[in-house]
């Protein structure tokens, strides 16, 4: 364990970020490697993965829930030096990891068509997203446990082994890939299919090496049978802190949803185009999550700890560092949005779509950054209500007026990628007041 209330917070803020940064480094080059591998294969194809990418926001979701419950507890029993109790919530959250985990692939299972066909512009993406998702699905599910097992490392101030198994994940992923998707050598030609079969292997491996390393390696949290039998006040605290956050992710799914609904009668392009676009857009920000992730652990010990002034200075670095990178990434944008989807795509309609959905939406980056930043404080300090209402507040400003202008004579996409960054900058805005009040509430410490 890593004891984060002692040391310069910015030093620890970074020196994790950088870990994780690395992750999301490599992260992004799967991301962007395997949206080219697929882009070969034409635009339903593009369309049908992402598609598929909607459902991953939902066990983002989830798996969201679990791991903010897992840090945010394991993190303030670490910095009131209560290991007993910290060991108690990491046996609890792997279990509620694999049950969540059962539940969510049965009932996908049995969705799987119907989601398919309801979402796809043709017959042909809907039956190549259906297939995607018949390995696509395993892997999400194998997620859970790898989600949880990493957020109590990282809880503990510990980045080094998830960064390192996520790294060879990702590295076996992206050779596995183009080898699957075309043929290559003795492997079979799957298409989409054996994307998404990449994916299963990588993520099985990185999980099976997981559990190894906390059996062998890791002391300070161990695995312990007596500790699995389900405790409803564990369960309910990591559930109480950590369905708040995990419904900001579902609220990003529903916003995902109402543009492909409103986009779908423009056709396989548009959607592909949007497709592309989100999945640039979800690469470039990695770098901030990557700073988020810091953030909630920092905080956490810092809280439990009751050192009111490192918290503080969390907040004020984090927010700083979350800002800095979203203006250079929009500078980017702004002058290459063109460039940053024709890597991925040849069609002419695609490229104009995915540009200019990329070039309108930067200009909320910052603010998506301080959202991102934000959220993460309040995770550490274990109230996440108050994001998840400026998350629900934004919404509702984006959803309303969206659906009412998309069936106006004359109506252009270009109006709802704006009316997206207003819905963005508000929320921020409204996320720094509450952050605001919550500090002054609960920085005050009772010796």
């Amino acid at each position: 364990m890593k004891d984060l209330t002692q040391g310069s917070v910015t030093k620890h803020l970074l020196h994790m970020a950088a870990f994780m940064a690395v992750s999301m480094l490599v992260q992004t080059l799967y991301l962007l490697a395997d949206l080219y591998w697929v882009g070969r294969l034409g635009k339903e194809a593009i369309a049908a993965v992402g598609l598929a990418g909607t459902l991953m926001m939902i066990v983002l979701a989830l798996t969201q829930t679990l791991g903010v419950g897992t840090t945010t507890l394991i993190s303030q029993a670490a910095g009131r030096k209560d290991q007993p109790r910290a060991e108690l919530v990491f046996n609890q959250s792997f279990v509620m990891s694999l049950l969540v985990a059962l539940a969510l692939g049965v009932g996908g299972f049995l969705l799987r068509n119907l989601y398919c066909e309801s979402l796809s512009a043709d017959a042909a993406t809907a039956g190549l997203a259906k297939s995607y998702m018949s390995w696509f699905l395993p892997a999400l599910l194998l997620q859970f446990p790898l989600v949880t097992l990493g957020s109590a490392l990282r809880a503990t101030g510990i980045v080094k082994p998830t960064v390192a198994l996520q790294v060879l994940s990702v590295v076996l992923n992206m050779v596995l890939a183009p080898l699957l998707i075309f043929g290559l050598g003795p492997f079979p030609k799957l298409g989409v299919t054996g994307a998404a079969l990449a994916t299963f292997i990588s993520i099985l491996i990185a999980d099976v090496l997981m559990v190894i390393y906390f059996v062998r390696s890791y002391h300070y949290l161990r695995f312990r049978f007596p500790l699995f039998r389900p405790q409803t006040k564990i369960w309910g605290a990591m559930f109480r802190i950590g369905v708040p956050a995990g419904a900001e992710f579902l609220l990003l799914s529903v916003y995902i949803v109402i543009v492909y609904g409103i986009i779908r009668d423009f056709g396989a392009a548009a959607q592909a185009g949007f497709g592309v676009g989100a999945r640039v857009m979800q690469a470039m920000f990695l770098p901030v999550v990557a700073l988020s992730f810091a953030v909630s652990p920092v905080v956490g010990q810092n809280f439990g700890g009751q050192r009111a002034d490192r918290v503080r200075h969390s907040v004020y670095s984090a927010i700083g560092l979350a800002s800095a990178m979203m203006i250079v990434l929009t500078l980017v944008t702004q002058f290459a949005p063109e460039t940053l989807i024709r890597g991925f795509s040849n069609d002419p309609k695609v490229i104009v779509f995915g540009s200019d959905y990329l070039k309108i939406v930067s200009l909320n980056f910052v603010a998506a950054g301080i959202v991102f930043t934000s959220s993460s404080v309040f995770q550490g300090i274990g109230n996440t209500v108050p994001p998840l209402l400026s998350s629900m507040t934004r919404l509702i400003l984006f959803a309303l007026p969206a659906t009412l202008i998309s069936r106006t004579p004359g109506f252009q996409i270009k109006h709802v990628w704006y009316l997206s960054v207003a819905s963005q900058v508000f929320q921020a805005g409204l996320n720094l007041l509450l952050l605001r009040r919550e500090l002054r509430r609960k920085l005050v410490f009772k010796n």
